[in-house]
């Protein structure tokens, strides 16, 4: 696949959506998905890029995570703000990483990016549970850039 339009149905975009939404209720964290045809940089550096363009290091806690994909490049990465980064284990993300990567190689691109917002959800749960006064302070829709 080399078109952003060609990675997920927009049913299977619908999925996400509620995945996020999900992995969200029961923490003060965010979770967003962020995809692209292809980059010409390391896609960590690539996704913290896409991280402060989308201003997600605004969150009251820094505890939002992105989910970058680059397609055509098939490269994809994850990347915690501070207030995660500092809780979770050192081998998270790259945990996170292997189980998207599964299902990745199996072309089940929607189950793969499931796993990882609910992992990472379940995570941010553990650390940043949901207060009376929480907020959704970022959109959950898959932003494609």
């Amino acid at each position: 696949m080399s078109k952003v339009e060609d990675f997920l149905t927009s049913e299977e975009e619908q999925e996400i959506v509620a995945a996020i939404g999900t992995a969200e209720k029961n923490t003060s964290g965010e979770i967003r998905v962020h995809i692209e045809k292809e980059n010409t940089i390391a896609p960590l550096d690539r996704a913290v890029e896409v991280f402060r363009h989308l201003k997600m290091e605004n969150t009251k806690e820094r505890n939002g995570v992105i989910i970058y994909v680059a397609v055509k490049s098939k490269h994809f990465a994850i990347y915690g703000d501070k207030g995660i980064n500092e809780k979770v284990a050192d081998d998270f993300w790259d945990s996170t990483k292997d189980v998207m990567a599964s299902h990745f190689r199996n072309g089940d691109f929607k189950q793969g990016l499931i796993d990882g917002i609910l992992k990472a959800g379940e995570q941010l749960k553990t650390h940043f549970p949901h207060q009376d006064d929480d907020t959704n302070e970022l959109s959950n829709e898959i932003s494609i850039g």
